[in-house]
C-alpha cells in the first residue's frame, strides 16, 4: 500500500510491508543519495521482517518523487523525512528508523526528534571515498538512540575497522567481502542471497531484542 505525505519539500511517498500478525515494531527506512528503495537489501528487508513480526515502510524521499537524479543537500533531507516519520508514528507501533547510505544519516540525524525507539543504519557512510579525513562519525555516535550499523567489509565509504568506539547500546555488525551496495564478489565463498539473509537476521534479531 502506498501512501503520499506532504512535506515543506515536496511530496514523499510511503510504501507498507504490514506485519504478518500482531506487530512488535515499524521500521521506517529511507534510501541512498545514488537510488531509491529498490536498493536490494531495502527489498530484502521488507520481504524478510513482516513473517517476524515487523512492519517496514520503505521511504521515497520527495526529490525521488519528482523525478529529480540529485538528491539535495542534508538539511533539506531532513526536512522531507520528519512529517513522514510523524505520520508512521501515528501507526501507535513502536517506531525504529533507519535507511541505507544517506538514508541512514537522515535517520541518525533525526532520531530523538521522531521519538525513535533505535536506529538502523545500513552501509552508514562514514566519509566520502578516499576522504577519511572528512568524517561523519559524530552523526552515528549522536544519534541518542541504540544503533544498530550493518557494513560491508570492503565498503570504500567506510570499512567497519575504520568505525571510532561506538557508544553503549551501539552495535555494529560487518558483511563479509560486502562493498557499499552489498554486493559481493564472485570469489566470495557465499553470494547475494546469503549476503541479504545476514543481514535482514541481524536486523530482525536486533529490533527484537531492543525490549
Amino acid at each position: 500500500m502506498q501512501t503520499l505525505v506532504a512535506t515543506p519539500v515536496g511530496e514523499a511517498r510511503i510504501t507498507r510491508y504490514p506485519a504478518a500478525g500482531t506487530a512488535r515494531a515499524l521500521l521506517a527506512l529511507g534510501h541512498g543519495a545514488g537510488g531509491g528503495v529498490e536498493a536490494p537489501d531495502l527489498q530484502a528487508l521488507a520481504a524478510a521482517l513482516p513473517a517476524r513480526g515487523i512492519a517496514v515502510a520503505l521511504v521515497e524521499q520527495p526529490w525521488r518523487v519528482a523525478g529529480r537524479k540529485v538528491a539535495p543537500a542534508p538539511k533539506t533531507l531532513d526536512q522531507g523525512w520528519l512529517p513522514v516519520l510523524a505520520e508512521l508514528a501515528g501507526d501507535g507501533l513502536p517506531l525504529v528508523a533507519g535507511g541505507r547510505s544517506a538514508g541512514a544519516r537522515v535517520a541518525c540525524r533525526t532520531a530523538e526528534a521522531v521519538g525513535a525507539v533505535g536506529v538502523v543504519a545500513l552501509a552508514f557512510p562514514l566519509h566520502p571515498p578516499g576522504r577519511p579525513e572528512r568524517s561523519r562519525a559524530d552523526e552515528l555516535t549522536k544519534s541518542g538512540r541504540p544503533t544498530l550499523v550493518i557494513q560491508g567489509d570492503r565498503d570504500t565509504f567506510g570499512a567497519p575497522g575504520e568505525f571510532p568506539e561506538l557508544p553503549d547500546g551501539h552495535r555494529l555488525v560487518a558483511v563479509p567481502y560486502a562493498g557499499h551496495g552489498f554486493a559481493v564478489p564472485k570469489r566470495a565463498p557465499f553470494g547475494a542471497d546469503e549476503a541479504m539473509e545476514l543481514i535482514t537476521r541481524a536486523v530482525g534479531d536486533w529490533i527484537a531484542g531492543l525490549g
